[in-house]
């Protein structure tokens, strides 16, 4: 995996509490401490973004649409 140097500025106090996490062996480093923050945060909303994408379908129409899906395909399907 590569990795790019950033710098960043944050509050003094998140400092603090990320230096703390750190003296006390949850993490090697600021480093390693805010880039496991940047992606569990980045897959969060990633998540919630297919929960709100989601959210916008309306489910009557996409039951119609599978319901042609189906339909169409219906005799291609082997009999049993």
């Amino acid at each position: 995996m590569t990795v790019a140097k950033v710098t960043i500025s944050i509050e003094s106090e998140l400092v603090k509490k990320v230096d703390r996490l750190v003296k006390e062996r949850l993490f090697a480093n600021r480093s390693q401490a805010i880039h496991i923050a940047v992606k569990e945060k980045l897959r969060r909303l990633e998540k919630t973004r297919l929960k709100y994408e989601c959210a916008k379908l309306d489910k009557a129409e996409e039951q119609e649409f599978a319901g042609v899906g189906l339909a169409s395909e219906v005799d291609e399907w082997a009999e049993y």
